[in-house]
């Protein structure tokens, strides 16, 4: 079976749209602010997909753009703004920012309860501490998913190949919350086939695309690739065989796409 990324953030888009509403019927209107420092196209296309995502659900994104030159102590004061703002409900922070910068003072000035993406350090020690908060929208989307399929990971052996920031180590701790056992592998992992094939949930979050093989993966394993890879295949899924046939599509190949569906 394929779990896919974009059916489902389809329908998370729809319930999505309908509290977004009941929300703003309450007078508690939601309001995202995108911030981007600097003049970097990766960012400015991933800004334009949010403030469209965000659109089709009824709610508004406003971009604040800084660019790059702008004195830190100005970005400062409009983060401390943006913190006071009533009517703004969440800020995301794009990186990387320009090396002139200090991103993680900027990033670390965000309310921890506006920080939708849980980068500040307050955020990720509330979800290393099991407490609620924001966590990094791919490792939200990884457990969300498995959720919306009807997949417990309660008792299973998870094992995440990729121990970043954003990813690998926020999934330690979701999964951890759900009462998996976890394993994370890295570039320094010795036998790594032999510990991927015991779990039975393998995450691949190395940016790599084609790393993990047939030989790698048990029968009847959940296996979930979170990474974004170019492919010069026109179909970027991938054939792996090996004694079965194993079929793996990227869930969620494109932020652009899905991730925003998954941001609370």
């Amino acid at each position: 079976m394929i779990l896919d990324g974009k059916q489902m953030a389809t329908l998370r888009k729809k319930r999505l749209t309908a509290y977004i509403q009941s929300e703003k019927e309450a007078g508690r209107e939601k309001k995202l602010a995108i911030l981007l420092v600097g003049d970097s196209a990766p960012s400015e296309l991933y800004a334009q997909s949010v403030q469209r995502v965000a659109a089709s659900i009824g709610m508004e994104a406003v971009l604040c753009r800084f660019a790059d030159g702008t004195p830190q102590a100005e970005i400062m004061a409009a983060v401390d703004d943006l913190n006071r703002r009533v009517d703004i409900t969440g800020i995301l922070p794009l990186l990387p920012m320009p090396k002139a910068y200090d991103a993680s003072k900027i990033i670390n000035a965000l309310s921890p309860d506006k920080d939708v993406d849980g980068q500040t350090m307050i955020s990720k020690g509330r979800l290393f501490a099991g407490k609620p908060c924001f966590a990094p929208c791919t490792a939200q989307a990884v457990v969300t998913i498995l959720a919306d399929y009807d997949i417990s990971v309660q008792g299973k052996h998870v094992v995440v190949i990729g121990r970043s920031d954003v990813v690998g180590k926020p999934l330690i701790h979701l999964f951890l919350q759900k009462n998996a056992t976890v394993t994370v592998c890295h570039s320094k992992t010795t036998d790594l086939s032999g510990i991927t094939r015991q779990a039975d949930i393998l995450v691949a979050a190395v940016g790599k695309a084609g790393f993990v093989s047939a030989d790698m993966v048990k029968d009847g394993a959940v296996l979930i690739d979170v990474g974004i890879n170019r492919c010069r295949r026109q179909d970027c899924r991938r054939y792996l065989y090996g004694k079965r046939r194993l079929r793996l599509l990227p869930i969620l190949p494109f932020p652009a796409a899905s991730e925003p569906s998954y941001r609370r």
